[in-house]
């Protein structure tokens, strides 16, 4: 698609209805192009999380070392987007997408072969590393093309797409890597990516078209205080626990990293509130109420979506005796009815108010959640678990493809690359806390209702080795954890109440 072809595309008339106005042809095959390696690299924050006691053994270490391997990921996914995102308006969508997915190719490769080669798992952390800056530089910009080569009528089915892809790949994630440890070993979770990586680089570079640039300055002092300050606190919330939430050196605490990232973050605002010329996070962005309304609604699904998997798994392996696959087999009907309800949620994005869609989403997914915590027991039948997960699929389609349309919806196209950043790095900073919260709740519940036991680790051993009122007690611990991501999902829904009207639907 020419450039020509995309001013084109952000010059439809806000009255045409969505039946009135078509998609271009080459559209769509781009945006399939695209999610094939947004899901590769969302997969890949939650399919190591099955791999852990495999990595001990194989590097011969515990679970402290092991850790970083999914940490170090996070941390690196998290804290450059609202770089990456921004990088996409200056130098081009597509050249950062491609470069973003080379290094993730290489990084997963190098992940694969540690093992092979005989190193340390510090070099697995480093490579893990390596491959959460790829990933940071791919996410940003799905959104943005989505933004600048759809139509406005018609970009709530391609947004749905990509929700649906979002909620899809972090359940998957488990289940695939389940599977490939069964079946090839731990290093596959990492190598399967080298193949899906190369097809990808193929299909973009055929497919997506090289959108316009925007050249503008770079703020490099906002670039230092977002990094620093942003990595400063997802650091001190994702290992906080590991420090019991105390000194980590001999002058730095937890508590006082915390303060220093938000010192900085505020300094941050601050300093693009002062850039009135080229911000690299546009604070008239904010002024957008859907995009404000939709980053919070988001914040509170990445919060939520994280913190739910972490009690449930371990109630699936632990209570109920599982094997990693067959765990994360209990949560695909969620899976299957978010690719089945995507389609139709797209449909009614371009039509329905996103307020009534975003918000009975969110309502009921909430309510899918604590549902699912009620039969969380020692004695519950597989079925009982199986139909909350089932509906949690069912309003999950109607929130990921919603709030994404109604954030980017009313931006200008030298806005889509900066407010793609913002929107993913909340979502991923809210999953980030979302882990660390939980973990926290976690440890009260089962201190409350087992005394002595020493936190939701791998420390309790197999099923079969627990009394049953050690199951009883760790099954009640965790259904009382599993509340709050129900309930921090509320917020996302009253959130959802200020919804503005989209232009074409006034």
């Amino acid at each position: 698609m020419a450039d020509a072809d995309v001013t084109t595309q952000n010059s439809y008339s806000a009255a045409a209805s969505p039946d009135q106005v078509e998609v271009p042809k080459n559209a769509w095959p781009a945006l399939w192009a695209l999610v094939l390696g947004f899901f590769m690299i969302l997969v890949d924050s939650t399919i190591v999380s099955v791999a852990t006691p495999a990595l001990m053994r194989a590097f011969n270490t515990g679970i402290d070392q092991v850790v970083w391997v999914t940490s170090a990921y996070l941390l690196a996914f998290a804290v450059p987007m609202l770089i990456t995102g921004r990088l996409g308006d200056r130098i081009g969508p597509k050249r950062v997408y491609m470069i973003g997915l080379v290094i993730f190719t290489l990084s997963s490769a190098w992940c694969g072969l540690t093992g092979t080669l005989g190193l340390g798992i510090g070099w697995l952390i480093v490579a893990r590393v390596v491959q959460g800056l790829g990933g940071s530089m791919m996410s940003p910009q799905t959104m943005t093309v989505i933004a600048r080569i759809f139509p406005p009528q018609k970009r709530g089915g391609a947004m749905a797409l990509w929700g649906s892809t979002a909620g899809v790949a972090a359940l998957v994630g488990p289940i695939l890597g389940g599977i490939l440890i069964d079946s090839a070993g731990w290093e596959w979770i990492f190598l399967i990516n080298v193949p899906v990586g190369i097809l990808t680089v193929i299909l973009v570079a055929r497919l997506v078209p090289k959108l316009a640039t925007h050249t503008h300055t770079f703020d490099w002092t906002g670039v230092v205080l977002s990094a620093v300050g942003l990595f400063c606190v997802v650091f001190a919330i994702q290992e906080g626990e590991t420090y019991s939430w105390g000194t980590i050196t001999g002058i730095i605490s937890v508590p006082a990293l915390i303060v220093l990232g938000a010192v900085l973050l505020v300094l941050f605002v601050w300093w693009q509130w002062r850039q009135k010329s080229e911000p690299l996070v546009p604070l008239s962005l904010f002024s957008d109420r859907n995009f404000s309304v939709s980053s919070v609604a988001i914040t509170a699904v990445g919060f939520s979506i994280t913190a739910m998997i972490f009690p449930f798994m371990i109630y699936a392996q632990v209570v109920r005796g599982l094997d990693p696959t067959h765990a994360a087999l209990l949560m695909a009907p969620q899976a299957v009815a978010s690719i089945v309800i995507a389609p139709i949620a797209g449909r009614l994005v371009d039509r329905v108010h996103p307020r009534y869609l975003a918000s009975i989403g969110l309502l009921g997914q909430a309510a899918a959640i604590f549902w699912l915590s009620r039969v969380m027991t020692t004695s519950s039948a597989t079925w009982q678990i199986l139909l909350p997960a089932l509906f949690l699929g069912i309003f999950s389609s109607f929130v990921w493809g919603t709030l994404a349309t109604g954030a980017n919806r009313n931006l200008p196209p030298q806005s889509a690359g900066s407010g793609s950043g913002v929107y993913n790095t909340v979502r991923q900073v809210g999953s980030v806390i979302g882990s660390a919260a939980i973990a926290v709740l976690m440890e009260s519940r089962i201190a409350a209702h087992l005394p002595g036991a020493q936190g939701p680790s791998l420390s309790f051993g197999t099923s079969v080795a627990l009394p049953p009122f050690v199951k009883t007690g760790l099954a009640a611990a965790l259904s009382d954890a599993m509340v709050l991501p129900a309930a921090v999902l509320l917020v996302g829904f009253v959130a959802t109440l200020f919804f503005e009207n989209l232009r074409h639907l006034r």
